[in-house]
C-alpha cells in the first residue's frame, strides 16, 4: 500500500504540533495553520479551506483546528460555529468528493456532565455550552456528509508546549502559600502526544480495515479531579526537583461554584474508551504516566 499524502490542519496547536511528529512516519505531510501563506488553512474562511483540499488532493485530512476557548465562545457563538461546525462540515463534503479520510477531534463537552459513570459513544449528547453545541454540530455534519471519517472525542488535553494546568499550578505554588482547586469535576488528563500517536496508529489500521471508521472516545486511562491532579503535579515536581521552591503548603478543595465562568463546565468528563481499545488493539496508559513525562520535560 503506497504511503498516503496527509493534509494536517491546525498544525500550530497543541495536538497539531504533536501530529506533525506522529504522522511523519506514515507518508508525506502537508501541515497548515490559520496563517499559512501558500494554501489556506484558516477555518474562518471555509471556501478557502475547501479550495486547499481540491488543490492538494490529499488521501487523508487530519483536522486539529478548532475554537477551543470555551468561555470566549459564549460571547462569539457565530465564530465558534464557523470554526467548529461549518468549516469541518465543508471539509467533510470535500473529503467525500475526493474519497479522502477525514480525522477529526471532538470533546466530552458534547455531554451534560451528569452522573458518575464514563460516557459511551452511544450516550445521548446534551451540551451545556456554545463550545459543546458547536463541536456536536461539527460531528453531525461530518457524519451526514458520507465521507470516510474517524472522530475522536477527548478531554482535558495538555502538552509540554504552550500553557497547561500543570504549569499554572507550579507557577501559583511558587507564588502563594494556599491554593484552591476544584474537586467536583472528574476526567482523565490526556496528553496531546498520546492523541497524536493513537491517530497515527488508527490511520494505518484504517488503510486495511476501512470499516472500522466512525466515532470513538480517546482519553488516557484512569480518572481524577482537578484537586487530585494538582496534588499529583506538585508531588512529582518535588520528587523530580527537590530544590524547587514551592511556597504552597495547602491545596484546598473547592466546588465548581467557587469559580464562576461564562460557560458551564461538565462535572463528569469521564469517557469510556473500551470501544477504541478493542477495535484498534490499543491499551491506553494511565493518565499519571503522561503527566509525569510532561513534567520531566518542563522542569
Amino acid at each position: 500500500m503506497s504511503a498516503p499524502h496527509i493534509l494536517l490542519l491546525g498544525s500550530g496547536g497543541q495536538v497539531g504540533w504533536e501530529l506533525q511528529r506522529s504522522l511523519s512516519v506514515l507518508g508525506r505531510v502537508t501541515a497548515l495553520d490559520f496563517d499559512s501563506q501558500e494554501h489556506c488553512g484558516d477555518f474562518s474562511n471555509p471556501q478557502g479551506v475547501a479550495e486547499t483540499v481540491r488543490a492538494l488532493r490529499p488521501d487523508v485530512i487530519v483536522n486539529a483546528a478548532a475554537h477551543t476557548a470555551v468561555d470566549k465562545a459564549e460571547g462569539e457563538p457565530e465564530l465558534a460555529r464557523l470554526l467548529n461546525a461549518t468549516t469541518p462540515g465543508m471539509l467533510a463534503e470535500e473529503a467525500a468528493r475526493a474519497g479522502a479520510w477525514l480525522i477529526h477531534y471532538s470533546t466530552d463537552y458534547v455531554f451534560d456532565g451528569s452522573g458518575e459513570r464514563p460516557w459511551t459513544e452511544d450516550d445521548t449528547p446534551a451540551p451545556l455550552s456554545v463550545y459543546g453545541a458547536t463541536k456536536l454540530e461539527g460531528e453531525q455534519l461530518i457524519q451526514a456528509s458520507g465521507c470516510r471519517h474517524l472522530i475522536l472525542r477527548t478531554s482535558w488535553v495538555y502538552a509540554a508546549r504552550g500553557g497547561n494546568f500543570a504549569k499554572t499550578m507550579l507557577r501559583l505554588a511558587q507564588e502563594r502559600e494556599r491554593l484552591t482547586v476544584i474537586d467536583d469535576q472528574w476526567g482523565a488528563p490526556t496528553g496531546a502526544d498520546l492523541l497524536a500517536d493513537v491517530t497515527a496508529h488508527a490511520i494505518r489500521h484504517l488503510q486495511t480495515r476501512p470499516g472500522d471508521g466512525g466515532l470513538y472516545h480517546c482519553v488516557a486511562g484512569g480518572e481524577t479531579n482537578w484537586h487530585s491532579y494538582a496534588n499529583y503535579v506538585l508531588a512529582v515536581a518535588k520528587q523530580r526537583d527537590p530544590a524547587i521552591n514551592l511556597k504552597a503548603n495547602e491545596v484546598a478543595p473547592v466546588p465548581t461554584s467557587s469559580f464562576p465562568t461564562p460557560a458551564r463546565r461538565p462535572h463528569n468528563s469521564r469517557l469510556d474508551t473500551s470501544r477504541l481499545q478493542a477495535t484498534f488493539g490499543l491499551t491506553l496508559p494511565p493518565w499519571q504516566q503522561g503527566v509525569a513525562r510532561m513534567l520531566d520535560e518542563i522542569l
